[in-house]
């Protein structure tokens, strides 16, 4: 696995000073090579210049003994005037370079070049000096001379006369004392080019000698170095292929490094995982929105400024599923969680680690454990429903609900192809299982209310799918199942505790509904036995346990709509309900009830805007007139408006703007009373879906009853249920 390395500045602190000490012997060399080649262009410049004088000397004598030979002749004519000229030039030039080579001063050629001129040593001092002895003897004669030579007014014959005969004498003495200081500049220069012929041989076999112990060094420290990589590399290896969980390193790019653990392939069920970009390798194993949140989450990593802990609460990858792409339909889908972990270099952030580990196991056993305990809370709830519930409420909630999956079954069983007739279908079922839900949460058995929330939800959606069809009703038998399967969970429980007790009900089978289309599907559930319960009559404290139960399922609806409301009645423990009216009364009384709370009774904060108390109050009464039953439920509520059921008929577009404001109250309270129609905006456990009306209109139909509505904006709402006793 690649690792960072940790720079140690003292590991390579002899490698530093060596190449110094290296780099720095060249340079002197290099700067000692300079420097005598400076010097011996020096002493050539010397020698050039000890020989110019000596030419010049010559010329001197020459031009000197020229003229002499050429005296007499006219002094304008360009012989005379081009000697004396060059006579001038070279009497200058000899007293200006003797000086030059005794001071070791800048001389400058005839081209305009400038040179240094070295110190001479003693013996080319006295050979310098000596020579300039003899010429500052010639030099005042010629100058003597030239002060007069060109003017024909003024004879010179007695001064180049002087001149000649002393240019005589010093020419020897000169040209004897600059041939001595050209031979000892030479020979100074050749000791000094020896000397540095030796210096450099010695420089260079220093620097090769130098230059193989080093490479001698480096060559047995990298050997040493390779020796402890390659250890490092091998016991990382071993380390690689010893662990059980998947470590790798991410870049910035989101590429995974070269090196890996071996068990990466298995945890990933990748074969080729080195080098590869870490989105690809989870692009179509995870959701879309999951891995562009990873991307997010690892930038954020590699951002110095952002605490590691905080961001590692905010992991998308922990305990994530990878999805099985591969042909095996064998091979099961794993959760993976995944570990990152900053790697810094000094201060830096550099890669991201990464440990991976298989933890389906360990989630397969919690979602067990989590459905075991969510079996005993169901089991529990039921046990305490059944504990503190009158039993006859108990077995009547039974027997209701086998009736209503039994109806439900019978309607799914039904042929059916039209869309009026699959909409009819729909509508009846959602009136079945809107009934059955509410007794349910009358009970407060929640996982009855959740299942046969999430049938609604099904439902829900079909109802505002459009076009359906018979395969569209299949999974609702699996609901059916399950709300079968609860209701045998409770007989079985309720026959547990009544065991003891003399049963004078007959034992029955519950068998779970045949859920077909037209032959497409066939779905049944196990058999289930249980105890009828106890045969008691509906007394008057029967009644009180009904009352009881009406009040305590409204103050719970209440309670969840954020309401206070209390339930009165003074005829319900006084009037016998005819026994096959009661099933009825009761799925009308607790469909009225949660209309009254979800949508008549205010908030508190509304009700005392409007100087109402802060609790709602529901009457709920019935009445026996001989002939008919009659049941009676008003609340003090906002009351039914009727301009917000037209605004809410043109906004879903059952209506346009002018068909529906022609609608009369009368036709506005039958689209309430239309399945699927509701003014909460929206739905929940206790209302929002348009069927609680609806299946009090189905149930007056079907017992041939009357239905009344009376209503009073910001005061009251009263409906009057009127059955048939016959």
């Amino acid at each position: 696995m690649a690792t960072v390395p940790n720079v140690d500045n003292k590991r390579y602190q002899g490698l530093i000073i060596s190449i110094a000490l290296f780099l720095s012997l060249i340079g002197a060399l290099l700067a000692f090579t300079f420097y005598t080649s400076n010097l011996l262009e020096r002493n050539t410049a010397l020698i050039d210049q000890t020989n110019q004088v000596a030419n010049s000397a010559q010329a001197v004598i020459k031009d000197l003994f020229d003229l002499d030979s050429s005296y007499g002749e006219d002094t304008n004519s360009p012989h005379i005037q081009r000697v004396l000229s060059r006579l001038e030039q070279n009497t200058a030039l000899i007293t200006s370079s003797i000086a030059a080579i005794e001071q070791g001063s800048t001389i400058t050629d005839a081209e305009g070049n400038s040179y240094d001129l070295p110190k001479i040593d003693s013996q080319a001092q006295t050979n310098i000096a000596a020579a300039n002895e003899q010429w500052k003897a010639l030099e005042p004669k010629i100058q003597t001379y030239l002060k007069d030579a060109d003017n024909i007014m003024v004879t010179s014959a007695d001064e180049l006369t002087q001149a000649v005969e002393q240019a005589k004498t010093s020419s020897l003495f000169i040209n004897d004392s600059l041939d001595n200081l050209t031979k000892d500049v030479f020979d100074s220069a050749q000791r000094q080019a020896t000397t540095i012929r030796l210096i450099q041989v010695l420089g260079v076999a220093a620097i090769f000698t130098y230059f193989l112990i080093f490479v001698f060094f480096f060559v047995r420290r990298l050997r040493e170095t390779d020796a402890e990589a390659s250890a490092a590399r091998q016991e990382t290896q071993e380390i690689m292929e010893t662990v059980n969980t998947g470590l790798f390193l991410l870049d910035k790019d989101l590429n995974i490094g070269q090196q890996h653990s071996r068990a990466l392939n298995n945890i990933i069920g990748s074969d080729s995982l080195a080098g590869e970009n870490f989105t690809n390798v989870l692009r179509g194993r995870i959701s879309d929105k999951d891995l562009k949140t990873t991307q997010q989450f690892i930038e954020q990593l590699y951002n110095p400024r952002v605490k590691e802990k905080l961001v590692d609460s905010l992991n998308p990858l922990n305990k994530v599923m990878l999805h099985n792409l591969s042909d095996d339909k064998s091979l099961d889908n794993r959760f993976l969680d995944f570990k990152f972990s900053r790697v810094y270099d000094n201060k830096d952030i550099a890669r991201i680690l990464v440990n991976v580990n298989d933890v389906s196991d360990a989630v397969y056993l919690e979602q067990r454990l989590e459905k075991e305990r969510s079996q005993n809370d169901m089991q529990i709830e039921m046990l305490t429903t059944i504990l503190n519930v009158n039993p006859k409420i108990i077995n009547e909630f039974i027997g209701n609900t086998q009736a209503h999956i039994e109806k439900m079954n019978n309607i799914l069983k039904n042929p059916g192809s039209s869309q009026y007739e699959l909409e009819g279908k729909l509508k009846a079922i959602y009136r079945e299982m809107h009934s059955l839900k509410g007794e349910a949460s009358a009970l407060k058995l929640h996982s009855f209310t959740k299942i046969a929330s999430d049938a609604e939800d099904k439902l829900h959606a079909l109802q505002n799918q459009g076009q359906l069809s018979g395969n569209d009703f299949l999974p609702l038998a699996v609901h059916l199942d399950d709300l079968l399967s609860l209701s045998n969970t409770i007989a079985t429980l309720g026959e547990r505790i009544n065991r003891s007790a003399p049963t004078v009900a007959k034992s029955s089978t519950v068998q779970a509904p045949v859920a077909t289309q037209n032959p497409v599907a066939n779905h049944t559930a196990g058999n289930a036995e249980f105890d009828g319960g106890l045969d008691i009559d509906l007394d008057n404290e029967a009644d009180d346990d009904l009352l009881s139960f009406y009040n305590e399922f409204t103050k719970e609806i209440a309670a969840r709509q954020g309401k206070r409301v209390q339930l009165k009645s003074t005829t319900l423990t006084q009037t016998s309900i005819p026994a096959h009216l009661a099933k009825p009364i009761k799925e009308i009384s607790i469909q009225l009830l949660r209309n009254a709370v979800v949508h008549g009774i205010e908030s508190p904060s509304v009700r005392h805007t409007t100087g109402k108390t802060d609790i709602g109050t529901i009457d709920l009464e019935v009445q026996d007139n001989g002939s008919n039953f009659m049941l009676v439920v008003q609340d003090d509520g906002q009351g039914i408006n009727y301009d917000s059921i037209r605004n809410k008929l043109i906004e879903e577009g059952r209506f346009g703007t002018e068909e529906a404001n022609q609608l009369s109250k009368g036709d506005l309270l039958k689209q309430l009373f239309s399945s699927g129609f509701s003014t909460k905006e929206h739905a929940d456990e206790d209302g929002g879906r348009g069927v609680g009306l609806d299946i009090i209109k189905a149930k007056v139909k079907e017992y041939d009853g009357k239905l009344n509505v009376n209503s009073e904006l910001g005061q009251m709402t009263r409906f009057v249920i009127t059955l048939p006793k016959a």
